[in-house]
């Protein structure tokens, strides 16, 4: 489990196909001090890491994976989000994040407005993922509130400091990214069709 706060930017410096499925290489603050079989976000989806090396580490995207998130439109060199798993007793500062991406999200507009910056989303509405106004959304990793809340459309706040210490400022009209929806959301959703 994670909680959408991103401890580091890391970045792809390999991307390897194998068979159906992709094998990131990915260097990172922190990539030594990882253990073989660790969940790590990448980009909101958790993986497990099955190398470490000096100063980068590998994970393996699977198809299904690469069918419902951004991690299949990676190139060498482009930023990746990277968050380790919570451990129990920190501080849980932003929400409960499972690392379980539900689909890809378009943003549509990024305005920057005098030190902040405005982004708009567009995703494929369904019945379990649902943005309400002010509610929690993780958007490559990173948890957010969602308001302008619509059927398909939502909007976010970004902060100077989130937009320097993660791969948004990267994010452009047009640009995919990955979308997981509140658990709490899709559990209310799912009992309101009993």
């Amino acid at each position: 489990m994670f909680t959408g706060i991103i401890e580091c930017i890391g970045k792809v410096v390999d991307l390897k196909k194998n068979a159906g499925n992709l094998d990131l290489i990915i260097s990172s603050p922190f990539s030594h001090e990882l253990k073989i079989d660790q969940s790590v976000s990448h980009n909101g989806v958790c993986l497990t890491v099955v190398d470490v090396n000096a100063n980068t580490h590998r994970v393996t995207a699977i198809d299904e994976t690469l069918k419902k998130s951004n991690l299949s439109t990676l190139q060498i060199g482009d930023e990746i989000n990277i968050e380790r798993c919570t451990k129990v007793g920190d501080r849980f500062d932003g929400h409960i994040v499972q690392g379980h991406v539900d689909q890809t999200g378009e943003a549509v507009s990024v305005i920057e407005q005098n030190g902040s910056w405005l982004y708009t989303f567009k995703y494929l509405p369904s019945k379990q993922n649902i943005v309400v106004e002010k509610g929690s959304i993780c958007i490559n990793g990173i948890s957010l509130t969602a308001f302008n809340a619509k059927d398909d459309l939502f909007s976010v706040a970004i902060i100077p400091y989130t937009y320097e210490h993660t791969n948004l400022k990267q994010v452009k009209k047009g640009s995919l990214v990955n979308l997981e929806f509140d658990i709490i959301g899709k559990y209310v959703a799912r009992m309101m069709e009993f």
